[in-house]
């Protein structure tokens, strides 16, 4: 199921399959190491519209609210 980084739950994990964003957005995001086809784990948010916390390559990455409903992650199923 793909769905935006905000609407992950805390603790789980998916792929990256798209950013949808300009040539900026995709360059910031790459810098810290978040492309297409990454593996992240959300840690946490924070409520109305706060930042996103996720864990890419093991390390932890604070993202703002509007550049974290740009990215879609194919969420994995817990069976």
């Amino acid at each position: 199921m793909e769905v935006s980084l905000v609407d992950m739950k805390p603790g789980q994990t998916g792929i990256v399959k798209k950013i949808q964003g300009g040539f900026n957005l995709n360059q910031k995001l790459n810098q810290l190491g978040l492309r297409e086809g990454k593996q992240i784990k959300k840690i946490s948010s924070v409520f109305n519209r706060g930042p996103v916390t996720i864990s890419v390559d093991n390390y932890q990455v604070a993202i703002g609210y509007g550049k974290a409903v740009r990215i879609m992650v194919e969420v994995e199923e817990l069976a």
